[in-house]
Protein backbone atom coordinates (compact mmCIF):
# COMPACT_ATOMS: atom_id res chain seq x y z
CA UNK A 1 0.00 0.00 0.00
CA UNK A 2 1.40 3.38 -1.33
CA UNK A 3 1.54 6.41 1.52
CA UNK A 4 -0.66 8.15 -1.30
CA UNK A 5 -3.75 5.60 -0.59
CA UNK A 6 -2.63 5.25 3.49
CA UNK A 7 -3.30 9.19 3.99
CA UNK A 8 -6.45 8.85 1.61
CA UNK A 9 -7.92 6.15 4.02
CA UNK A 10 -6.94 8.55 6.79
CA UNK A 11 -8.77 11.30 5.37
CA UNK A 12 -11.98 9.46 4.19
CA UNK A 13 -12.18 7.97 7.22
CA UNK A 14 -11.91 11.72 8.78
CA UNK A 15 -14.50 12.53 6.70
CA UNK A 16 -17.43 9.76 7.72
CA UNK A 17 -16.32 10.10 11.23
CA UNK A 18 -17.48 14.06 10.99
CA UNK A 19 -20.49 12.63 8.78
CA UNK A 20 -21.66 10.68 11.87
CA UNK A 21 -20.52 13.34 14.14
CA UNK A 22 -22.90 15.40 12.22
CA UNK A 23 -26.25 13.72 12.12
CA UNK A 24 -25.66 12.91 16.03
CA UNK A 25 -25.49 16.59 16.55
CA UNK A 26 -28.13 17.55 14.04
CA UNK A 27 -30.54 15.45 15.75
CA UNK A 28 -29.58 16.63 19.10
CA UNK A 29 -30.00 20.44 17.80
CA UNK A 30 -33.27 19.59 16.00
CA UNK A 31 -34.80 18.00 19.41
CA UNK A 32 -34.06 21.40 20.95
CA UNK A 33 -35.99 23.19 18.18
CA UNK A 34 -33.20 23.95 15.49
CA UNK A 35 -34.05 25.28 12.31
CA UNK A 36 -32.00 23.21 9.03
CA UNK A 37 -31.45 25.88 6.56
CA UNK A 38 -29.79 25.68 3.06
CA UNK A 39 -31.70 22.12 2.73
CA UNK A 40 -31.81 22.06 -0.93
CA UNK A 41 -27.93 22.97 -1.65
CA UNK A 42 -27.01 20.62 0.95
CA UNK A 43 -26.91 17.86 -1.62
CA UNK A 44 -24.68 19.67 -3.99
CA UNK A 45 -21.70 20.33 -1.10
CA UNK A 46 -21.93 16.79 -0.44
CA UNK A 47 -21.19 15.54 -4.08
CA UNK A 48 -18.58 18.12 -4.38
CA UNK A 49 -16.70 16.82 -1.30
CA UNK A 50 -17.47 13.21 -2.11
CA UNK A 51 -16.35 14.12 -6.07
CA UNK A 52 -13.47 15.18 -4.48
CA UNK A 53 -12.84 11.97 -2.50
CA UNK A 54 -13.54 9.85 -5.44
CA UNK A 55 -11.11 11.63 -8.02
CA UNK A 56 -8.14 11.49 -5.67
CA UNK A 57 -8.57 7.75 -5.27
CA UNK A 58 -8.37 6.98 -9.06
CA UNK A 59 -5.87 9.31 -10.07
CA UNK A 60 -4.07 9.88 -6.69
CA UNK A 61 -3.51 7.01 -5.10
CA UNK A 62 -0.21 5.97 -6.42
CA UNK A 63 1.06 9.65 -6.73
CA UNK A 64 4.43 10.32 -4.98
CA UNK A 65 3.53 12.60 -1.69
CA UNK A 66 4.99 16.27 -2.13
CA UNK A 67 5.89 16.06 1.76
CA UNK A 68 5.38 20.35 2.41
CA UNK A 69 2.05 20.14 0.62
CA UNK A 70 1.21 17.16 2.88
CA UNK A 71 2.85 18.84 5.86
CA UNK A 72 0.56 22.09 5.16
CA UNK A 73 -2.25 19.58 5.21
CA UNK A 74 -1.91 18.27 8.46
CA UNK A 75 -1.38 21.90 10.25
CA UNK A 76 -5.30 22.62 9.12
CA UNK A 77 -6.32 19.55 10.94
CA UNK A 78 -5.33 21.10 14.27
CA UNK A 79 -7.37 24.43 13.05
CA UNK A 80 -10.43 21.78 12.19
CA UNK A 81 -9.91 20.50 15.72
CA UNK A 82 -10.14 23.78 17.24
CA UNK A 83 -13.35 24.33 15.48
CA UNK A 84 -15.01 21.30 16.30
CA UNK A 85 -13.61 22.01 20.16
CA UNK A 86 -14.91 25.54 20.12
CA UNK A 87 -18.36 24.61 18.47
CA UNK A 88 -18.92 21.48 20.28
CA UNK A 89 -22.22 19.78 19.82
CA UNK A 90 -23.54 22.88 17.68
CA UNK A 91 -20.71 21.75 14.97
CA UNK A 92 -22.37 20.03 12.07
CA UNK A 93 -21.87 19.66 8.01
CA UNK A 94 -25.70 21.34 7.56
CA UNK A 95 -26.81 24.73 8.58
CA UNK A 96 -28.80 24.30 11.84
CA UNK A 97 -29.99 27.27 13.62
CA UNK A 98 -31.04 27.26 17.45
CA UNK A 99 -33.59 30.37 17.58
CA UNK A 100 -32.06 32.35 20.58
CA UNK A 101 -28.55 30.32 21.05
CA UNK A 102 -25.80 33.28 20.87
CA UNK A 103 -23.37 33.08 17.89
CA UNK A 104 -20.05 31.39 18.76
CA UNK A 105 -17.57 34.27 19.39
CA UNK A 106 -15.11 32.15 20.74
CA UNK A 107 -11.82 30.39 19.71
CA UNK A 108 -11.21 30.29 16.38
CA UNK A 109 -14.57 31.97 15.65
CA UNK A 110 -12.90 35.75 17.11
CA UNK A 111 -10.97 35.89 14.27
CA UNK A 112 -12.72 34.67 11.20
CA UNK A 113 -16.45 34.45 10.56
CA UNK A 114 -16.44 31.15 8.91
CA UNK A 115 -12.54 29.24 9.90
CA UNK A 116 -14.26 25.90 8.98
CA UNK A 117 -15.24 27.36 5.23
CA UNK A 118 -11.35 28.82 4.78
CA UNK A 119 -9.93 25.25 6.56
CA UNK A 120 -12.05 23.52 3.53
CA UNK A 121 -10.86 25.70 0.83
CA UNK A 122 -7.39 24.99 1.91
CA UNK A 123 -7.86 20.87 1.95
CA UNK A 124 -9.77 20.63 -1.27
CA UNK A 125 -6.50 22.53 -2.77
CA UNK A 126 -3.90 21.48 -0.77
CA UNK A 127 -4.84 17.50 -0.52
CA UNK A 128 -4.68 17.07 -4.48
CA UNK A 129 -1.21 19.21 -4.53
CA UNK A 130 0.01 16.74 -2.11
CA UNK A 131 -0.63 14.27 -4.32
CA UNK A 132 0.98 16.01 -7.70
CA UNK A 133 -2.77 16.43 -8.99
CA UNK A 134 -2.62 20.55 -9.90
CA UNK A 135 -5.18 20.21 -12.06
CA UNK A 136 -7.63 18.66 -9.51
CA UNK A 137 -6.69 21.03 -7.17
CA UNK A 138 -7.76 23.95 -9.28
CA UNK A 139 -11.17 21.90 -10.34
CA UNK A 140 -12.13 21.23 -7.22
CA UNK A 141 -11.13 24.40 -5.78
CA UNK A 142 -13.31 26.27 -8.55
CA UNK A 143 -16.38 23.87 -7.85
CA UNK A 144 -15.90 24.15 -3.75
CA UNK A 145 -15.66 28.21 -3.98
CA UNK A 146 -19.10 27.95 -6.52
CA UNK A 147 -21.08 26.23 -3.29
CA UNK A 148 -19.64 28.21 -1.07
CA UNK A 149 -20.80 31.31 -2.45
CA UNK A 150 -24.36 29.71 -2.26
CA UNK A 151 -23.61 28.29 1.66
CA UNK A 152 -22.37 31.34 3.14
CA UNK A 153 -24.97 33.67 1.63
CA UNK A 154 -27.90 31.11 3.29
CA UNK A 155 -25.87 30.45 6.42
CA UNK A 156 -25.34 34.59 6.89
CA UNK A 157 -28.47 34.99 6.14
CA UNK A 158 -30.03 32.45 8.74
CA UNK A 159 -27.33 33.56 11.70
CA UNK A 160 -28.43 37.03 11.05
CA UNK A 161 -32.16 36.26 11.36
CA UNK A 162 -34.97 37.49 14.14
CA UNK A 163 -33.50 35.97 17.44
CA UNK A 164 -30.38 35.38 17.07
CA UNK A 165 -28.06 37.31 19.55
CA UNK A 166 -24.61 39.03 17.87
CA UNK A 167 -22.21 37.34 20.79
CA UNK A 168 -21.61 34.54 22.83
CA UNK A 169 -20.04 31.04 23.28
CA UNK A 170 -21.10 27.27 22.84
Amino acid sequence: MSLASIILALVTLQRLGELVLSRHNTERLLARGAIEVGVNHYPLVVSVHAAWLVTLWVWGRDQDVNLAALAIYLALQGLRLWILATLGRRWTTRIIVLPGEPLVASGPYRYFSHPNYAVVVAEIALLPLALHLPRLALIFTILNLAVLSVRISAETRALSGPGQPRTGTP
